[in-house]
Parts: C-alpha cells; sequence; structure tokens
C-alpha cells in the first residue's frame, strides 16, 4: 500500500497523479472533452452546469477550476456567483435555467418520484435540439466522471494540473 493520505489543509493531494497511474485516463477525457465541445452547446453553459455540479456535490477543486473557467472565458463575475442560486438570479436564459435544472436533478436524490421527470425533460427539449440535449446530458456525464477523483483524490484546487496531484511513486 502507497496510499498516504493528505490532512484536509494539506499542500498535497491524497492521490498520487492518475494520469501517470493509469494513462488511458488522458484518452478517455479527451474524448470526453472532444465530445462535448462540438459545438451544439454553447462553452458558457457546459462551464455554468459544471460549476453547479462541483458545487452540489461539494468540490472545492471542481468549483475553483470551473470557476476560473468561466472568468478566463470573460464571463460577468455576477452569473458566476451566482450559479449556486440560479433558481432567483437575474441574468440566465431559459435555456441555462433548464441546464442547471438538469445538472441538479442528476446530481441530487429525489425525494419522491423520477429524479428527471417527463416535465423537465420536455422544457430542456424546448431549448435543445436532440444533438446539444445529448451533448448537454454528455457534459453533465463528463463532470461526473471527474467527482470521484475530486472528492477522493483531493487534487490541489488553484493550481496547474502539473501542480495539482503529488507524485507517483515507482513501484
Amino acid at each position: 500500500m502507497n496510499a498516504s493520505p493528505a490532512t484536509s489543509d494539506s499542500l498535497v493531494s491524497r492521490l498520487p497523479n492518475p494520469q501517470q497511474l493509469v494513462p488511458d485516463l488522458g484518452a478517455v477525457a479527451g474524448a470526453l472533452f472532444k465530445a462535448v465541445g462540438n459545438g451544439s452547446v454553447p462553452q458558457t453553459t457546459v462551464s455554468l452546469v459544471q460549476l453547479r455540479a462541483g458545487q452540489i456535490v461539494g468540490s472545492t477543486y471542481l468549483t475553483v477550476l470551473h470557476t476560473g473557467n468561466l472568468r478566463k472565458a470573460g464571463e460577468a463575475e455576477e452569473r458566476i456567483t451566482a450559479v449556486a442560486t440560479w433558481r432567483d438570479a437575474p441574468g440566465f436564459t431559459g435555456a441555462e435555467r433548464v441546464a442547471l435544472e438538469l445538472v441538479e436533478a442528476v446530481l441530487t436524490p429525489a425525494s419522491h418520484g423520477e429524479r428527471v421527470p417527463d416535465e423537465l425533460y420536455a422544457r430542456a427539449a424546448e431549448h435543445y435540439e436532440d444533438k446539444a440535449l445529448a451533448t448537454l446530458i454528455m457534459a453533465i456525464g463528463q463532470v461526473g466522471f471527474f467527482i470521484p477523483l475530486a472528492l477522493i483524490g483531493k487534487p490541489r484546487p488553484g493550481v496547474s494540473p502539473e501542480q495539482q496531484w503529488r507524485p507517483a511513486t515507482a513501484e
């Protein structure tokens, strides 16, 4: 066993660099990035959805990452800050609102009934044609793919990918 957990205030991740441990991860991540970036859904919407996912699951790493991506893209600070309270915040389009509602529905257990009821799907379909809706679903899946790495591995938020993981040691 080489696992050496980091403390919650540590400057190193718990897990060694997963790309070094599982080299095929790069190809999987690249394929997901390419699929989601097909242009059918605005990148801003994808980033808003992925920021909301990070907030829902309580991942500082994902929240900082996607906040930074939105800032780099020139997104208004008011909209970035309002993602956590999007339901009563001004400034989001109908398409962005339904995308945020979808990610919440997928990542939040339903107290009763389906997580994504027919009514929510129908509203999403009003804003997104089939390819765009499938892409939006993949964007939720893309961030979902990285949630376990973010929560279990605890990469360092706000630092470059090369610096966020502790180095893998030779076995």
